[in-house]
Protein backbone atom coordinates (compact mmCIF):
# COMPACT_ATOMS: atom_id res chain seq x y z
CA UNK A 1 0.00 0.00 0.00
CA UNK A 2 1.51 2.89 -0.79
CA UNK A 3 1.41 6.16 1.67
CA UNK A 4 1.51 9.51 0.78
CA UNK A 5 3.38 12.14 3.43
CA UNK A 6 2.60 15.79 3.40
CA UNK A 7 4.73 18.40 5.17
CA UNK A 8 2.04 21.32 5.53
CA UNK A 9 3.08 24.89 6.12
CA UNK A 10 1.22 27.95 5.55
CA UNK A 11 2.96 28.77 1.88
CA UNK A 12 4.37 24.96 1.12
CA UNK A 13 3.50 21.57 1.26
CA UNK A 14 6.89 18.81 1.08
CA UNK A 15 5.59 15.65 -0.57
CA UNK A 16 6.67 12.37 -0.13
CA UNK A 17 5.40 8.74 -1.06
CA UNK A 18 5.70 4.99 0.05
CA UNK A 19 7.13 2.81 -2.16
CA UNK A 20 4.71 -0.31 -2.85
CA UNK A 21 5.51 -2.30 0.15
CA UNK A 22 5.39 0.40 2.98
CA UNK A 23 9.34 0.63 3.62
CA UNK A 24 10.81 3.72 2.43
CA UNK A 25 9.66 7.30 1.92
CA UNK A 26 11.18 9.24 -1.34
CA UNK A 27 10.55 12.84 -1.45
CA UNK A 28 8.29 13.60 -4.77
CA UNK A 29 7.70 17.50 -4.66
CA UNK A 30 7.33 20.93 -3.22
CA UNK A 31 3.87 21.95 -3.87
CA UNK A 32 3.06 26.01 -2.99
CA UNK A 33 -0.04 26.73 -1.26
CA UNK A 34 -1.48 30.07 0.02
CA UNK A 35 -3.22 29.70 3.24
CA UNK A 36 -4.73 33.63 3.30
CA UNK A 37 -6.40 33.00 -0.18
CA UNK A 38 -7.49 29.74 1.01
CA UNK A 39 -5.60 28.03 -1.60
CA UNK A 40 -4.72 24.53 -0.72
CA UNK A 41 -3.35 22.64 -4.10
CA UNK A 42 -5.93 20.15 -3.31
CA UNK A 43 -6.22 19.39 -7.24
CA UNK A 44 -2.46 19.02 -7.44
CA UNK A 45 -2.47 16.78 -4.29
CA UNK A 46 -5.72 14.71 -6.13
CA UNK A 47 -3.46 14.07 -9.22
CA UNK A 48 -0.31 12.49 -7.28
CA UNK A 49 -2.95 10.18 -5.42
CA UNK A 50 -3.60 8.95 -8.74
CA UNK A 51 -0.47 8.38 -10.06
CA UNK A 52 1.39 7.07 -7.55
CA UNK A 53 -2.33 5.04 -6.62
CA UNK A 54 -1.70 6.05 -2.82
CA UNK A 55 -4.15 4.09 -0.69
CA UNK A 56 -3.51 6.47 2.34
CA UNK A 57 -2.20 9.84 3.38
CA UNK A 58 -0.04 11.01 6.71
CA UNK A 59 0.02 14.65 7.72
CA UNK A 60 2.81 15.75 10.00
CA UNK A 61 1.53 17.06 13.43
CA UNK A 62 3.82 20.22 14.53
CA UNK A 63 3.34 20.05 17.90
CA UNK A 64 5.11 22.32 20.90
CA UNK A 65 7.67 21.14 22.96
CA UNK A 66 5.48 20.01 25.49
CA UNK A 67 3.09 18.25 23.40
CA UNK A 68 0.80 21.10 23.08
CA UNK A 69 -1.15 21.81 19.63
CA UNK A 70 -1.03 25.37 18.46
CA UNK A 71 -2.15 26.94 15.69
CA UNK A 72 0.05 25.08 13.75
CA UNK A 73 -1.52 21.90 14.29
CA UNK A 74 -4.93 23.00 13.95
CA UNK A 75 -4.01 24.33 10.27
CA UNK A 76 -2.88 20.92 9.75
CA UNK A 77 -5.91 18.94 10.96
CA UNK A 78 -8.12 21.33 8.78
CA UNK A 79 -6.10 20.59 5.70
CA UNK A 80 -6.36 16.90 6.90
CA UNK A 81 -10.16 17.23 7.18
CA UNK A 82 -10.11 18.78 3.51
CA UNK A 83 -8.39 16.05 2.20
CA UNK A 84 -10.18 13.46 3.68
CA UNK A 85 -13.75 14.90 2.32
CA UNK A 86 -12.41 15.07 -1.41
CA UNK A 87 -10.30 11.76 -1.40
CA UNK A 88 -11.77 9.41 0.74
CA UNK A 89 -8.92 8.26 1.65
CA UNK A 90 -7.79 7.22 5.71
CA UNK A 91 -5.77 10.34 6.70
CA UNK A 92 -3.18 9.89 9.88
CA UNK A 93 -0.78 12.14 11.52
CA UNK A 94 2.84 11.95 12.48
CA UNK A 95 4.05 13.97 15.13
CA UNK A 96 6.82 16.01 13.01
CA UNK A 97 7.98 18.02 15.91
CA UNK A 98 12.10 18.79 14.99
CA UNK A 99 11.80 16.86 11.26
CA UNK A 100 12.61 20.06 9.57
CA UNK A 101 15.46 20.65 12.05
CA UNK A 102 16.68 16.98 11.47
CA UNK A 103 16.21 17.96 7.74
CA UNK A 104 18.16 21.19 7.68
CA UNK A 105 20.87 19.62 9.87
CA UNK A 106 21.47 17.03 7.24
CA UNK A 107 21.63 19.20 4.21
CA UNK A 108 24.35 21.60 6.24
CA UNK A 109 26.28 18.49 7.81
CA UNK A 110 25.92 15.91 5.48
CA UNK A 111 25.81 17.46 2.23
CA UNK A 112 26.88 20.67 2.87
CA UNK A 113 24.18 22.48 1.08
CA UNK A 114 23.80 26.12 0.48
CA UNK A 115 21.49 27.88 2.38
CA UNK A 116 19.96 29.09 -1.03
CA UNK A 117 19.76 25.52 -2.34
CA UNK A 118 18.04 24.37 1.11
CA UNK A 119 15.22 26.67 1.20
CA UNK A 120 14.36 24.91 -2.31
CA UNK A 121 14.61 21.31 -0.76
CA UNK A 122 13.71 21.68 3.11
CA UNK A 123 10.27 20.72 2.75
CA UNK A 124 10.36 17.55 0.30
CA UNK A 125 12.94 16.59 3.13
CA UNK A 126 10.63 16.91 6.07
CA UNK A 127 7.97 15.36 4.38
CA UNK A 128 10.65 12.13 3.66
CA UNK A 129 11.63 12.34 7.40
CA UNK A 130 8.37 12.27 8.83
CA UNK A 131 6.80 9.70 6.34
CA UNK A 132 9.96 7.31 6.75
CA UNK A 133 9.24 7.79 10.99
CA UNK A 134 5.63 6.58 10.34
CA UNK A 135 6.40 4.05 7.88
CA UNK A 136 8.88 2.80 10.69
CA UNK A 137 6.61 2.95 13.40
CA UNK A 138 3.80 0.60 12.19
CA UNK A 139 6.90 -1.89 11.53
Amino acid sequence: MRILGLDVGSKTVGMAVSDPFGWTAQGIGILSIDEEKQQFGLDDIQKIIQEYKVEKIVIGLPKNMDNSEGFRAEASRYYAALLAELTHLPVDFQDERLTTVQAERMLIDEGNVSRKKRKKVIDKLAAVILLQNYLDRQK
